[in-house]
């Protein structure tokens, strides 16, 4: 509906455009841009896309090769989807091609302060990147944070204790106990209980999935900047009421933690202080503080919760992969044991390689035109990498479509940026700060699980015929979400 609502539109404003027609064509004959399908006259390739972009992009790929363009409007949209393109992009041509392409959705008083949405990589996303590498994701930080995580995943196990033969959406339990793992490394609190219901629109979880959204939605502003001053859908002035209905959940916090620094009212020991004592400390602003949470709290609990929730669907259907997974993990528990667990840590890298958390990366933007493998990225044109693709290429992966963990046994493959084929945390500058912190979640709670309980689907459903349709958006969520009975051990 939104689809041939902006192309009605579209098509009602044609003599404006037709002068970026003109210009695209002639820029693209002069320039030898990356190939690609032919578009509509205005829209370009926007119908063409359609409602599941991930596989239709990849089958433009399939068609045009590895390195392809399409427009949409009058923006250009470059697409890797091979190994050897991503390298290019997010190694070679990394300094040029590290500027971010923002959502008009995201286009608010406090986007100057993002750091996964910040259109470069200035000072302040310098700062803020280095305090959350240091007082967030560094060895010492997460060891630091270790008896949280304990505390945390005790009482998600409480929880599923207390609901044994009940169905169980695994998804919502996981989100709350990344939420609360990073709303205490934050805060030093909980923000959201495991008897809410994230699942609708007026809980957190529904809050920070429509932020999501608002992201990935048929935007005739981000298609046609000319009009991003107009908001014709609405969609920013949705997004900043929705996003403020999410600073909500903390700005008192916030307000009385900067009221007792100012009065010295409380003295913290060093090692007790929160990020947001750090972010204080560092004179950031209440907006500042607002987006650097939202970022922290979508990117870190969205994304493992969605990971887990594929990694237990994989087991589940692979029966085989589930029984060395068990034998493995008997009697481990601590987190020092599971990062030498060889089979669980190929686990987590076979779900990331079939089920990246986010299967376009975040997209980049051009600082300057530059040479790609003999084609030309112009200037401000945005970048997508599709992981997604990458991952499921019979050229790069034998049998790509299987989940087979024992691909990476005895495999130097990993995913810290270097190895192209498996980039599901990016790659080079822009590469997602919290890898670390996310693995060691993956591990410690994919763990957990599987030595406390036994899964079952409800009704004694055959896992074998487990639905495992994709929704697409920023992040890759199960179409159908995950439903469980957790039974004891035997």
């Amino acid at each position: 509906m939104e689809n041939i609502l902006a192309s009605s539109l579209f098509l009602l404003i044609t003599p404006i455009f037709l002068f970026f027609i003109f210009k695209q064509r002639f820029q693209s004959s002069k320039n030898q841009l990356p190939p690609g399908p032919p578009g509509w006259p205005i829209i370009g390739n926007i119908l063409q896309i359609g409602s599941n972009p991930l596989v239709t992009i990849s089958m433009f790929a399939q068609e045009y090769g590895p390195l392809i363009s399409l427009h949409l409007g009058t923006q250009l949209l470059v697409v890797a989807s091979s190994p050897k393109t991503a390298s290019e992009i997010l190694k070679n041509h990394d300094r040029i091609l590290s500027g971010r392409a923002r959502p008009d959705a995201f286009e608010h008083s406090f986007s100057p302060f993002y750091l996964v949405w910040s259109t470069d990589c200035g000072d302040h996303w310098k700062t803020l990147r280095t305090l959350c590498r240091t007082e967030m994701f560094s060895p010492k930080a997460l060891e630091a944070q270790s008896r949280l995580r304990d505390e945390k995943l005790a009482q998600m196990m409480c929880f599923l204790h207390g609901k044994k033969q009940e169905v169980v959406n695994i998804g919502d339990v996981v989100f709350t106990t990344m939420f609360n793992m990073i709303s205490n490394v934050l805060f030093g609190k909980d923000l959201v209980g495991y008897e809410e219901k994230h699942g609708t629109s007026d809980g957190l979880k529904g809050k920070l999935f429509r932020a999501l959204k608002d992201g990935t939605k048929a935007n005739i502003s981000d298609f046609f900047p000319l009009f991003k001053r107009l908001d014709l859908q609405g969609i920013r002035r949705e997004n900043l009421h929705n996003l403020r209905e999410i600073f909500s959940f903390w700005e008192d916090i916030v307000a009385e933690r900067r009221a007792q620094i100012q009065d010295m009212a409380v003295a913290v020991a060093e090692e007790e202080k929160t990020f947001l004592d750090r972010l204080l400390e560092n004179g950031f602003s209440k907006d500042q503080i607002n987006a650097c949470a939202l970022e922290l709290f979508i990117a870190g609990v969205d994304t493992t919760s969605s990971t887990i929730e594929w990694a237990i669907a994989e087991l589940l259907k692979n029966k085989e992969a589930m029984s060395k997974l068990q034998e493995e993990l008997k009697y481990k528990t601590a987190e020092s044991q599971l990062s030498n667990c060889s089979y669980l840590n190929a686990c987590i890298k076979e779900t990331l390689r079939l089920h990246p958390a986010v299967p376009f990366l975040i997209p980049r933007r051009a600082f300057e035109a530059c040479e790609v493998m003999n084609y030309t990225i112009p200037q401000n044109a945005q970048i997508f990498i599709n992981v997604w693709a990458i991952g499921r290429n019979p050229e790069v992966w034998d049998d790509p479509l299987s989940f087979k963990p024992e691909r990476f046994i005895g495999s130097n493959l990993d995913f810290k940026g270097q190895d192209f084929e498996l980039i599901p945390f990016g790659a080079g500058r822009r590469m997602c700060p919290g890898l670390p912190s996310g693995i060691k979640s993956l591990q410690l709670i994919i763990a957990s699980l599987i030595n406390e309980f036994r899964w079952v689907l409800p009704d004694d459903e055959d896992p074998s015929k487990l639905d495992m349709k994709e929704k697409f958006g920023v992040t890759l969520q199960k179409e159908k979400p995950l439903q469980l009975v957790f039974e004891d051990l035997e």
